[in-house]
């Protein structure tokens, strides 16, 4: 009998501080961020059961997080805490190309988790296993940490979801490009994003990205496409899946709130398609806030969205 969450999401929960434009540049807003808790977030507030791991500082950073997920009812009861490692913690800023980050995550306590920590069984009752390329990218033991905890997720019929985001900043573009090829080889959804795809794959046609994931091993790929909406595709069938259209004021977590209303309504029964456009209308909704966490919809909002469009 399974008795852990529905996705169990694993990676590097950060601090985050978003400076908005309107401000007077002095200003900076505390909130939370870190993709895969990001998803964790978003799909418990899609009301599916979500578990996130990682391990945090004995700090008032690591503090704050698991109050949150107390709040936000993500389980936690895994969650690890190092006795001298932070806490990492992001760094927002926005211009007209759209918005950057700055990082304080080196030897971060997350980084610093090993394969050895890992609850297999905690893995083992979920249905989805959520990671991202972010995750491997933090260090090499947190590297050797995700291949082990989807090798647990592959060995218990688990399905694993998996993200390309993509951080030059953590590592050189030929190893982020072997290991996210390699990683979407041993996955049932991928989740990439369109400018990733541009500078991991070398190909810069929707449909030809999408082939290139496919062909990689992926049974299901959503390539997300920000204002123009997503593309879905499995081996015997595509839908591009028009956008949701807002006014938009930062867009920091709308990739990763897509991942997690995707994954919700996948489990709900949804198929491939109907699911994207639920995400996209999620997704959609949690840009006209700031921050990664406080703008992203709840199931009611999405839904009473979708009646209007």
């Amino acid at each position: 009998m399974k008795t852990s969450p529905a996705i169990v999401c694993l990676g590097e929960p950060l601090i985050e501080f978003n400076r908005p434009r309107e401000g007077d540049g002095r200003t900076w807003l505390q909130g939370f961020g870190g993709d895969s808790q990001n998803v964790a977030i978003a799909a418990a507030r899609q009301g599916i059961s979500t578990g996130y791991l990682t391990s945090l500082g004995e700090d008032w950073m690591g503090d704050a997080f698991l109050e949150l997920w107390k709040t936000e009812g993500v389980d936690a009861s895994r969650v690890t805490r190092h006795p001298s490692a932070p806490t990492g913690v992001s760094f927002v800023t926005h211009s007209d190309a759209g918005h950057k980050f700055d990082y304080l995550r080196k030897n971060s306590a997350a980084s610093l988790m090993t394969p050895g920590a890992l609850p297999a069984d905690y893995i083992a009752g979920a249905r989805f296993l959520h990671l991202s390329a972010i995750g491997q990218a933090i260090s090499d033991s947190a590297r050797q940490t995700c291949d082990a905890a989807i090798a647990a997720a592959r060995a218990a019929a688990v399905k694993v979801s998996y993200d390309t985001n993509l951080r030059l900043r953590l590592w050189d573009l030929d190893s982020a490009r072997r290991t996210i090829d390699a990683t979407i080889a041993r996955c049932d959804v991928a989740l990439p994003s369109f400018d990733d795809s541009q500078q991991l794959t070398g190909l810069s046609e929707p449909h030809a990205i999408v082939d290139y994931y496919l062909e990689l091993g992926a049974p299901l790929v959503a390539l997300k496409m920000g204002a123009e909406g997503s593309l879905i595709a499995t081996s015997t069938k595509r839908m591009r899946v028009t956008p949701h259209k807002v006014v938009a004021v930062d867009a920091t977590g709308a990739g990763d709130t897509f991942d997690g209303a995707f994954l919700a309504r996948l489990l709900a029964g949804d198929d491939p398609a109907t699911a994207a456009r639920y995400a996209n209308v999620a997704a959609a909704l949690s840009t006209r806030g700031y921050g990664a966490v406080t703008p992203i919809p709840r199931a009611a909002d999405v839904l009473n969205e979708l009646e209007r469009a």
